[in-house]
């Protein structure tokens, strides 16, 4: 209520139509920001109970939206709230008030821990590890209790409309649990084949791979990739035996081929050439090629195929993840027990 030009009091609402359009702004940016935040949640609780990172190029584009959202959010909360405050404060309904007050005071505390756990140089720059954390879970707690108080807020007043609350809850789970579904899995076993024979494909070799599927061929062939910041390495690499242990090598070549020429007269295939492979060539052998029979025809020219010219790349001693043993334990003689 406020004084009219004749002393007589006039009826102020408390949300007028200005107000209104203000606070369906307040919304929309809430609500969009519930569905962000949500998922940004639950890859943080993912990681926690997985111990992986899932923080990839796709949440770094969330949460720079979050950031984006958070900002635009200042102005209109802190006008309509205090425009809101100013037209309420004295009205008979002091329970609705009450929780008024308490609503727009934790959203102040939200927008705060928000701009407090950014990094702005020279304006906002808070370290602490301890400091940051507090911050952070306040910032997470805040909105949960923004939310309770604002149904408190409206249940002393005005009837809610559960049914569009619930929706937009409803769209903020299953956006974050589609993302989560998408981010756990890994896009580098999509359409990997495996060996029909399974594990058996590698033997007699020790060697294997960590799923018992091939390894693309373009995978374990990246030493460009490497160069570009390992150039010294690369030199070296480039002219070393390493580089020249497979069929690129003249001796190796005449060997292998008698041998896999041997294999197949004995047994029907050149498994036992496998043997070999292992160590001498771990891209067509990885990649599942090791088997073409072409590698045997002194016609073909095996001057034009990558996977034959490849050697011991940088990705094949690189990527090894488990060591067997290095004796003859195992029953086989040699060193080529890795994964």
């Amino acid at each position: 209520m406020t004084e009219g030009p004749l002393g007589k009091k006039r009826y102020v609402r408390a949300v007028g139509p200005k107000l209104g359009r203000l606070l369906t702004v307040v919304f929309a940016l809430f609500a969009l920001l519930a569905v962000n935040s949500t998922y940004l949640v639950a890859i943080r609780i993912l990681e926690w109970r997985t111990g992986e990172t899932y923080q990839d190029y796709f949440y770094l584009v969330v949460f720079l939206a979050h950031l984006v959202l958070g900002v635009l959010m200042i102005a209109p909360v802190v006008v309509f709230g205090v425009i809101h405050l100013r037209n309420a404060i004295g009205r008979p309904n002091r329970r609705a008030v009450r929780a008024g007050l308490a609503l727009f005071t934790t959203s102040i505390v939200l927008l705060v821990s928000g701009v407090l756990l950014t990094r702005l140089e020279g304006f906002v720059e808070i370290k602490s590890p301890i400091a940051r954390s507090w911050l952070y879970g306040i910032h997470v707690a805040a909105p949960l209790v923004a939310a309770w108080l604002f149904v408190l807020h409206r249940l002393a007043g005005r009837r809610l409309r559960w049914r569009l609350g619930l929706v937009w809850a409803g769209v903020a789970l299953a956006f974050a649990a589609l993302m989560l579904l998408f981010q756990n899995q890994d896009p580098r076993a999509w359409n990997v084949t495996g060996p029909a024979s399974g594990q058996q494909y590698f033997f007699p070799s020790l060697a294997r791979t960590a799923s018992g599927n091939f390894i693309p061929a373009e995978t374990l062939m990246m030493d460009d990739y490497c160069a570009q910041c390992h150039s010294d390495a690369e030199k070296g690499w480039a002219h070393s035996m390493h580089r020249f242990s497979s069929f690129n090598n003249p001796a190796y070549l005449f060997s292998v081929r008698d041998t896999r020429r041997a294999m197949f007269e004995r047994d029907g295939n050149v498994q036992g050439s496998r043997f070999c492979a292992g160590c001498h060539d771990p891209v067509p052998f990885f990649s599942g090629a090791f088997d073409d029979p072409k590698f045997d025809d002194p016609e073909y020219d095996l001057a034009s195929d990558p996977t034959a010219q490849a050697g011991i790349t940088c990705t094949t001693c690189h990527a090894i993840v488990h060591v067997g043993s290095t004796t003859e334990a195992t029953g086989v003689i040699g060193n080529g027990d890795y994964t």
